[in-house]
């Protein structure tokens, strides 16, 4: 890993780092390794910290291999872990020079339906930033925390304090089927039409997947999904080509979607739209400005709720 000198608040970011090294390896000599420094200055490093801050963080015996944190230091360690791996490779690679990026998740139906306006503006004001997008679902908050990304979003709210969350906006949930199936049921009916039809619906685990069949299973009625699929687009298609029913996001739907019907499923709750980063780019001004771009083109413009001001999740 790469050694960095910085300050933050009167305290030398070496002095936490090594401080954390010695956490993780349970050893001054392991975190010595780890940073390339003697063993003395890694335990000097950590005693120097414990001056600052009038607390002691570490339990050593005379001669003894391997440390253990008091009380005091387990909670600084819990504090810095798991961000401060990834936080020191970001920060790395900025004073490294290199190209900046940013590293965005997000389901594949919003990328394909929503994003490309949001990327549009992007680039138009970051024409030297490299956008990477991933499209995924149910994996977002662990690539976050492992800093894969940095930046969620997603239907879900996961709760987690080191992916700090904001609502973005909200979205209804439509039925879409083919069209020579007939005349669309009521909201209401849409359970008992359902009885017996081939369902096209998502992954196991997804947000969706896991409403849609609530719905659908109201009154003691079972869906039994015929097909599943990874996205929205996906699923769509097979309703397209006649393959069975869906219950999809309402924004999927076109108005020039001439081959199925959609019901909006105004008895179904509001589906919310949350945008999640890594808690140390909390205050970064890029990811401020995506927060912005992104609430001013999907929630003003794409998703069929009145917009809102965001609200921390």
């Amino acid at each position: 890993m790469t050694k960095t000198r910085a300050s933050l608040g009167g305290v030398s970011l070496t002095l936490i780092q090594t401080f954390y090294q010695v956490g993780s390896h349970g050893s001054f000599s392991g975190a010595a390794r780890e940073l390339n420094i003697s063993y003395q200055s890694a335990a000097n490093h950590v005693r120097r910290l414990e001056q600052i801050l009038k607390a002691k963080l570490i339990e050593s015996e005379q001669g003894a291999k391997r440390i253990s944190l008091t009380p005091r230091g387990v909670a600084l360690y819990n504090l810095l872990h798991p961000e401060f791996e990834t936080m020191l490779e970001r920060l790395s690679k900025l004073l490294e020079n290199q190209r900046s990026a940013l590293r965005i998740g997000m389901p594949q139906a919003v990328f394909f339906y929503l994003f490309p306006e949001v990327l549009k503006i992007l680039r138009q004001r970051h024409p030297d930033l490299e956008i990477a997008a991933a499209e995924r679902d149910t994996v977002l908050a662990e690539m976050v925390k492992n800093g894969s990304l940095d930046v969620c979003i997603s239907e879900r709210h996961f709760g987690d304090p080191v992916v700090p969350q904001k609502l973005l906006g909200s979205y209804r949930l439509s039925l879409v089927y083919p069209r020579d199936w007939g005349p669309p049921p009521a909201p209401e009916d849409v359970p008992a039409w359902s009885a017996g039809r081939p369902f096209v619906t998502y992954e196991p685990g997804q947000t969706l997947r896991n409403m849609a069949l609530d719905f659908l299973g109201r009154d003691g009625a079972a869906a039994q999904p015929a097909i599943s699929a990874s996205g929205s687009s996906s699923v769509k298609r097979c309703v397209e080509v006649g393959l069975g029913f869906a219950i999809i996001p309402s924004w999927c739907v076109r108005d020039d979607d001439r081959s199925i019907v959609s019901v909006k499923l105004t008895n179904l709750p509001a589906v919310g739209v949350y945008f999640g980063n890594a808690e140390f780019l909390q205050n970064h001004p890029a990811v401020r400005e995506l927060f912005d771009v992104c609430r001013q083109e999907l929630v003003g413009r794409e998703l069929d709720e009145p917009r809102a001001n965001p609200i921390s999740a």
